[in-house]
């Protein structure tokens, strides 16, 4: 029986740089990082407060997991900024919206009041889109 989830992939451009910005910027806190067979880079971060569920920091290449025609397809996807790299919760989205904008966050969402709480969207620094959330009590 399958009791959770403990990794997440979001694919990014450049590990190095998406381990600042997730580290430095949003906070996240280092996982694992370690080279794997065949120059597979393992890279995770995840939010301090959530060690449990990590999210892969993942760079497509050609190797053990992507040939390199797939590779080139994932990667011109992460530049069209098609892929979410999912939803982040904060108590207050107004005020960590604020904090991440001082550390050059973009947003092309500001908070706004939804059905389910106050929401801010976001991009990392791939171009993937992320939800800042914060729900209704």
């Amino acid at each position: 029986m399958i009791t959770s989830i403990a990794h997440a992939t979001i694919y990014v451009l450049n590990q190095d740089e998406a381990l600042d910005f997730y580290k430095n910027r949003l906070g996240f806190e280092v996982g694992d990082d370690m080279q794997v067979e065949g120059g597979f880079r393992w890279l995770t971060v995840y939010p301090t407060s959530k060690p449990q569920l990590q999210l892969v920091l993942a760079e497509p290449k050609e190797g053990p997991m992507f040939s390199k025609d797939a590779a080139e397809k994932i990667r011109g996807l992460i530049e069209e900024g098609a892929f979410g790299a999912g939803v982040f919760e904060t108590e207050d989205c107004r005020k960590t919206y604020a904090e991440l904008l001082t550390k050059g966050v973009e947003f092309i969402q500001p908070p706004t009041e939804q059905l389910y709480g106050v929401e801010a969207m976001g991009l990392d620094n791939s171009g993937n889109w992320f939800s800042l959330v914060q729900r209704k009590k």
